[in-house]
């Protein structure tokens, strides 16, 4: 039976992360995906923002890895010629009563150094986007856009240039470690040993962790929720020259405005808690849409906005609770065998990609010189 050195579950944004920044400390690292393509699911179904660093709490995973991985990504982009661009980003308060939010929001992102961050008038905001409604906004200067599949190729490339590989069509059925080695039991029964195993399977890493037979393992698993949100998009080039954010929901950043890198725009994500997995955009929803962009842009044409595309984010709180935080997990058995677990990786994951990544590999060590 074949034993590798380090496998990363999950060729998603995060997976090739991982796995790019182990192949730096001279690791033979080998991704395997369940599905026929790269990042076919959360990866793929986001916003594309370069998020700065503005939401999370003090001292959390979320805002010390946004923020860092913010740099790391743009650094890479640079490097590695993907598609992207510092545009900025207005998060605007639309009524008077949302003043105190937006001001404690300016506050808590100096505290996470986002960088730039200034408070607007209405008269100084609607300077920078004639169309913009609100009554003040925050200025987001380091918030950018990016081509989220042209991101996984580079990191595809990266790693295959150190010797790693990607293998797709490799769903796993279960986990065992036993006498201080990790195997991965196909669903074709096909069997693989490893010394290492990253789990960043996204909306699957609770349950492919719930395949190791182990009390201790099992007891530190936390329950995935899957929260869907729908997109709309509209045909032709928005008249805005930077992304525009309402006020944080409780779940979520709210229906925001997001450009694509040719000037497109979309609109979202909502929230909807499911327990399924599923992309159909609700047609239906045009109307709430529509009521939520138009406090911020008037001039918005309701039978403009079409279904655009849906995406499911992993969460590790239930409904009602307060947004949780990044989870990692990380286990040494007996032996040399390492296991590292990703949990609720959903926003700022992309931009916390290469971070998180940096964190796995250094848990997992340089390989040792003989």
């Amino acid at each position: 039976m074949e034993t590798l050195d380090t496998v990363v579950v999950g060729a998603g944004i995060l997976g090739l992360a991982c796995a790019y920044q182990l192949s730096l400390t001279g690791r033979n690292v080998m991704v395997l995906e369940q599905h026929s393509a790269i990042g076919t699911e959360t990866s793929a179904r986001n916003s594309e923002v370069i998020h700065a660093g503005l939401y999370y709490p003090t001292g959390s995973l979320k805002a010390r890895a946004c923020v860092a991985g913010k740099s790391m990504l743009y650094q890479f982009c640079r490097e590695y010629d993907v598609p992207h661009k510092k545009i900025g980003k207005l998060v605007v308060a639309t009524d008077k009563s949302q003043l105190a939010k937006l001001h404690a929001l300016k506050t808590q992102g100096d505290i996470n150094n986002a960088g730039g961050l200034r408070l607007l008038s209405a008269t100084d905001a609607q300077s920078m986007e004639p169309e913009l409604r609100c009554v003040s906004a925050i200025h987001s200067p380091t918030t950018g856009i990016i081509d989220s599949h042209g991101l996984m190729l580079a990191l595809e490339g990266a790693l295959e240039s150190k010797g790693g590989e990607v293998v797709l069509e490799t769903k796993i059925a279960r986990i065992e470690v036993s006498t201080g080695i990790c195997q991965l039991v196909m669903a074709d029964g096909y069997r693989l040993k490893t010394n290492n195993l990253i789990l960043a399977a996204g909306l699957h890493t609770s349950l492919l962790m719930q395949t190791i037979d182990s009390k201790a393992v099992k007891k530190e698993i936390p329950n995935t929720y899957f929260v869907k949100g729908s997109y709309f998009t509209q045909s032709g080039k928005a008249p805005f020259s930077h992304l525009i954010y309402p006020l944080p929901e409780k779940a979520g950043l709210g229906i925001h405005l997001t450009l694509d890198l040719a000037g497109g725009a979309r609109f979202g994500p909502d929230v909807e808690w499911v327990d399924t997995i599923n992309y159909k955009v609700d047609p239906g929803k045009q109307q709430k849409f529509y009521n939520s962009i138009r406090r911020y842009w008037p001039g918005v044409i309701e039978n403009t906005l079409q279904p655009g595309y849906a995406g499911i984010r992993p969460k590790i709180v239930s409904q009602g609770a307060p947004a949780g935080d990044f989870q990692l997990y990380h286990k040494k058995f007996s032996g040399k065998t390492q296991l590292i677990a990703f949990f609720g990786i959903e926003s700022p994951g992309l931009t916390s990609s290469l971070y998180l990544g940096k964190i796995a590999a250094e848990i997992i060590g340089k390989v040792p010189k003989k």
